[in-house]
Formats: C-alpha cells, sequence, structure tokens
C-alpha cells in the first residue's frame, strides 16, 4: 500500500500521522486518508480539490505532476510526502 507522511511543520498544525492507504493514484491515496482523517484536508487542498498553493506533494523522489486533479499514478510501494512550500525571495 502507498504510504503519506506529512513534515514537522504541518503536523504541528493539525494532527496528521504517517498511514498506508490504498489507491493506484495520489487523489485516491489523499481521499482514503481524508476519510480518516478529515480535518487534514482543508491544510492540503483548497475549495476546487486542487493542492493549495503553498502546498507541494512529492511522489516519490518527484513532485506532483497534476496538482488539480492529484491523477499522478502510484504503486504498492510509493511514499507520498506532503509539504509546505517555500517561498520569498
Amino acid at each position: 500500500m502507498p504510504t503519506i507522511t506529512f513534515t514537522a511543520n504541518l503536523r504541528r498544525h493539525v494532527a496528521c500521522p504517517t498511514a498506508q492507504v490504498a489507491g493506484t493514484t495520489v487523489a485516491q491515496c489523499l481521499a482514503a486518508y481524508f476519510a480518516v482523517h478529515p480535518a487534514v484536508r482543508s491544510y492540503v487542498l483548497d475549495d476546487q480539490g486542487g493542492v493549495r498553493r503553498h502546498v507541494v506533494v512529492f511522489v516519490g523522489s518527484d513532485q506532483l505532476r497534476d496538482p488539480s486533479k492529484q491523477t499522478d499514478a502510484v504503486g504498492p510501494a510509493t511514499e507520498i510526502t506532503v509539504m509546505q512550500a517555500l517561498s520569498g525571495g
């Protein structure tokens, strides 16, 4: 099963433990995670269901290619990492 982890900066705002979830796309995995941890959804996704502007999702070592629909494929051993994006200059 794919695994979802959250960096410490998100964990200090909302309880989001690492978990194994079912799914073959990032969207399915996130939906499975949010079904158990619904408070996390608003920290990760916006009102239209896309990844928030200041959040970055990695699928393995690659950045999520489809932040609006999260259609990137995942395998049973995939690690999905969710973190706050750094911005500034």
